[in-house]
C-alpha cells in the first residue's frame, strides 16, 4: 500500500504522532492542522481512559465505558487522519517510519507510545500474571477473576479452594491499592451475595510492595491513610516484599517464602513502549531522553511525550512521575510550541505544574495530595477524585455512563458486569475430577419433582 494512501500534504509540513494516549490525544486536539498535516498512527482505534483500568477488571464500569474512538474524537479537524497501525521502527535519516501497511514519511515525529508491564526479565511471571495496562488486560483479569470463583464454587478440597480464593497484587502504587481496595469491596457488597454455599471469609487479597509504604509518590499523610483504610478492609499488607517468581500456583519471594495463589495482579513495574531506530544514545531507562523543549536527544525533528519521554533537571532529577497530567502538559506544550514555529513565534520551554495526586480506596475512602500542601481525605476527597475522572473522560456518552454506573454502585451495592466471557472450564474440571454434585446444598438425589 503506497504511502498508506494519505493525501500529499503540498507545502504544509507533516507530523506523524505515535500513540493515542493522553499525550497524543492532547498534543493532536491542539495543534494547528491549517498549518500542518496530522497523521495519527495507532495500534487500536480508540483512546483508552488508562486510570479507570481497574473497574473494568473489577466489574465497576464495562470497557466502552471508558474507550472513545480516535475517529470519532477528531471528527471534522482539517487534514487529519488516522490510521489502526503499529509503527516497527523509525529511520531518522530518511524521516520515515515503517508501519505494517508500508512507509510514512514525516517532518516532524511525535512519540507518544507509552509504556508496557515490565516483568525484570522474568518469563514465568510474565507468562502467569496478570497485567492491567490495556483494556484486554482488564477484561482478561475479570474473566480469571470470575473464573476462579466459579472453580473455587466447584472444588471440594479445601486446599485447593484456598489456593483458588487468594488473589495477590503486586505492588502498592496508585493501581494495587485501588485494584485491593475494589476487590475487598466486590467481596464484601457483592461476593457474599453471589456466592452462598462458597466461604467468603477464605477470600484473601495481599498486596506485597517492596518499599516500607503504599503510595510512595503521595504524601506520608496519605500514605498512612491508605494503609489504614486497607488493613480495615482485610487487605493483607507486606512491606519490603519482593516476588522473585511464580509459575501459576506458588509466588516465591526474595526471602525465601511462598505463597499459593491462583491469580497474581502484576503493578510491580513499567517499561517504555520503544520504537526501533533511533540512536542508543537517546535512551536511558528505556525511555527517551528529552530537552526542555521535549526535543529527542540528538534529534531536531524527533519528539517524546508522557511516560517514554524523560526529561531531568533539578527539580525532578529522576524525570517526572508516570501520571496523566504529565503527559497532557506535555502534549499541549509541543502543540503550542509547533504552532508558535509556524507562525514565526518563539517558542517555550515546558514546565511541569503539578496538579497534586488522587487515589481512591473504596467507598467514600480516598486521599487527595493537592497544591500548597493541601490534604484531605474521606469522603470530600472520594468525590474530588470521582469528579476530576468523570471531566477528564473522553465525550459525553462516557462521561454519562460512567457517572449513572457510579450512581448505581453507589446506592444499590451492586456491580452489573461480573460476567465470564471466556469458554467454559469442563474439560479441564474433569481432568482434575471435579464433582459438581459434592458441594453443600448439592448432596443426594434430586426429589424427582
Amino acid at each position: 500500500m503506497a504511502n498508506l494512501n494519505l493525501p500529499d500534504p503540498a507545502a504544509k509540513p507533516r507530523i506523524v504522532v505515535v500513540g493515542g494516549g493522553f499525550a497524543g490525544l492532547n498534543f493532536v486536539n491542539r495543534i494547528d492542522s491549517h498549518r500542518y498535516q496530522v497523521v495519527l498512527l495507532d495500534r487500536h482505534n480508540y483512546h483508552t481512559f488508562a486510570p479507570l483500568l481497574y473497574q473494568v477488571a473489577t466489574a465497576g464500569l464495562e470497557a466502552p465505558d471508558i474507550c472513545g474512538p480516535l475517529r470519532k474524537t477528531f471528527r471534522g479537524k482539517p487534514d487529519f487522519h488516522f490510521r489502526m497501525l503499529q509503527v516497527h521502527d523509525v529511520d531518522p535519516v530518511a524521516r520515515r517510519v515503517h508501519t505494517g501497511a508500508g512507509p510514512i514519511d514525516y517532518d516532524h515525529l511525535v512519540l507518544a507510545t507509552g509504556t508496557r508491564a515490565n516483568f525484570f526479565g522474568n518469563t514465568n511471571i510474565a507468562t502467569h500474571a496478570f497485567p492491567l495496562k490495556t483494556v484486554p488486560d482488564a477484561r482478561r483479569l475479570r474473566n480469571q477473576i470470575f473464573q476462579t470463583l466459579e472453580r473455587a464454587d466447584l472444588t471440594d478440597d479445601p486446599a485447593e479452594r484456598q489456593r483458588l480464593m487468594t488473589f495477590l497484587i503486586v505492588g502498592g502504587g496508585p493501581s494495587g491499592v485501588e485494584v485491593a481496595g475494589a476487590l475487598s469491596e466486590l467481596r464484601r457488597h457483592v461476593l457474599t451475595h453471589d456466592y452462598p454455599d462458597t466461604p467468603m471469609d477464605q477470600l484473601r487479597f495481599v498486596l506485597v510492595e517492596g518499599e516500607e509504604e503504599l503510595l510512595s509518590t503521595f504524601s506520608d499523610r496519605s500514605s498512612r491513610e491508605a494503609y489504614r483504610n486497607l488493613e480495615e478492609m482485610d487487605v493483607e499488607l507486606r512491606f519490603q516484599t519482593l516476588m522473585t517468581d511464580y509459575d501459576g500456583r506458588t509466588a516465591t519471594f526474595r526471602d525465601g517464602s511462598t505463597l499459593e495463589c491462583s491469580t497474581v495482579i502484576w503493578g510491580a513495574g513499567v517499561t517504555g513502549e520503544i520504537i526501533e531506530g533511533l540512536s542508543g544514545e537517546s535512551l536511558e531507562r528505556a525511555r527517551y531522553r528529552i530537552d526542555n523543549h521535549l526535543r529527542v536527544a540528538g534529534y531536531e525533528n524527533v519528539y517524546a511525550l508522557g511516560d517514554v519521554a524523560l526529561l531531568t533537571n533539578d527539580e525532578w532529577p529522576r524525570g517526572h512521575p508516570g501520571v496523566a497530567q504529565v503527559a497532557i502538559q506535555m502534549g499541549r506544550r509541543l502543540a503550542e510550541n509547533l504552532n508558535n514555529i509556524a507562525r514565526g513565534r518563539p517558542t517555550k520551554a515546558f514546565r511541569y505544574v503539578d496538579k497534586g495526586n488522587l487515589a481512591i480506596i473504596g467507598r467514600n475512602r480516598a486521599v487527595a495530595d493537592l497544591p500548597r500542601n493541601l490534604h484531605f481525605s474521606g469522603v470530600p476527597a472520594w468525590f474530588v477524585w470521582a469528579f476530576v475522572h468523570i471531566f477528564y473522560l473522553i465525550g459525553f456518552r462516557n462521561r454519562l455512563f460512567t457517572f449513572l454506573s457510579w450512581v448505581g454502585n453507589y446506592l444499590t451495592y451492586n456491580r452489573a458486569v461480573r460476567l465470564v466471557l471466556e469458554p467454559t472450564l469442563d474439560e479441564e474440571l474433569r481432568e482434575e475430577g471435579v464433582d459438581a454434585g459434592n458441594r453443600p446444598g448439592l448432596r443426594g438425589p434430586a426429589t424427582g419433582r
